[in-house]
């Protein structure tokens, strides 16, 4: 950015004073990573030329590189003043303001500029979430693999969600979504008791609502209390039968029950809702082995494989492949499905040697 003004001024002045031999030797330190004598050179170009924009424009630049951003903000308002539409400017001076906390005065600088990722940010430190939230998922789709985006969109997500839930919790504490609400913080906490208490109250409140049969079926679920977690997945099923989730996971409780032939039929219904998602497919493989349909549970299995390749679930597929062949008589078959099985257990550190 440094020079980009000089050349836009020099276009207009036919003249080799002090301030812009000054200016040219801060552009030629700059680039050579010399910023203390960039720095020197910008602020001697300042004091022979008050008036020069691009001068403190640089200036200003440098102190942001030498991350002195207190020091950068007077000249970046002086350039500025000088000239309100030089190039960087705004940006610069908005950078400035927000690496030191200022980010309500670094918004509408920022905003001028069009720099989505920082003015996102500074959104976000100003407690305006949902123009945040918006303006950080649009840059996030010019930058998809930046982490510090990711990391700033997914803590203005979680801070809009907690607003609107301490507002739900405020205005309707009696309400059926308040109680879910509170139960879903319970489980998260793994307190058991509370959460079922205020599932099953939002439930009194609100029997048709839906996920919530779901919600308490998971939480049943994760406490092995699986006969309890059936009766759940069973009441969301029929409330939601076009729910994926709720036979997927009716499929599951009914496979920890040991009700084989029943969880076959959810993990089908589950697989005919929602085609090739390899969970589904390798319970579903699972259940039709234990249900005696060797031919499903084999096309289930190989189905997961075409989907997933070096995972913890590829393995395990394998794994239930090499059983079914070795009942089957199928010893090579089975042979070569344990060392794939095998080679997938490896740590990465171990694989990582086998390859050199």
């Amino acid at each position: 950015m440094i020079g980009v003004a000089l050349a836009i001024w020099l276009a207009f002045q036919a003249s080799s004073s002090e301030a812009v031999q000054h200016l040219h030797a801060g552009i030629e330190a700059d680039k050579k990573g010399q910023l203390d004598l960039a720095v020197s050179e910008f602020k001697k170009a300042t004091e022979s030329d008050p008036t020069l924009a691009p001068a403190f424009l640089d200036l200003g630049q440098a102190y942001i590189e030498q991350r002195a951003y207190v020091s950068a903000v007077a000249p970046l308002k002086r350039a500025l003043a000088l000239s309100p539409n030089i190039e960087g400017g705004h940006q610069l001076l908005g950078y400035a303001l927000l690496a030191q906390g200022y980010a309500v005065e670094a918004i509408p600088h920022l905003e001028k500029a069009k720099v989505e990722d920082a003015l996102g940010i500074a959104l976000l430190e100003a407690g305006r979430l949902p123009q945040a939230v918006s303006i950080l998922q649009k840059a996030l789709v010019k930058h998809p693999d930046d982490p510090d985006l990711l990391y700033y969109y997914g803590r203005a997500s979680g801070l809009l969600s907690k607003q609107v839930f301490d507002e739900l919790e405020a205005r309707f504490p009696d309400s059926a979504r308040a109680h879910q609400m509170m139960a879903q913080d319970y489980a998260a906490l793994r307190d058991l008791p509370n959460a079922e208490k205020e599932f099953l109250e939002a439930l009194r409140l609100r029997p048709q609502t839906a996920n919530l049969h779901l919600e308490l079926g998971e939480l049943y679920a994760r406490a092995q209390q699986w006969d309890k977690a059936e009766e759940q997945f069973r009441l969301e099923t029929e409330a939601q039968p076009g729910s994926a989730e709720a036979a997927y996971r009716l499929g599951e409780a009914l496979l920890q029950l040991g009700k084989f032939h029943d969880a076959r039929l959810a993990l089908v219904r589950s697989d005919q809702l929602r085609q090739d998602m390899p969970e589904t497919l390798y319970q579903l493989g699972k259940a039709a082995s234990l249900d005696g349909d060797d031919a499903l549970a084999e096309k289930s299995w190989i189905h997961v494989l075409k989907l997933e390749k070096e995972t913890p679930l590829a393995a395990q597929a394998h794994f239930g492949l090499a059983g079914l062949y070795r009942k089957q008589g199928k010893s090579a078959e089975a042979s070569q499905e344990m060392e794939s099985f095998r080679r997938l257990q490896k740590p990465a550190s171990q694989t990582q040697d086998s390859q050199k």
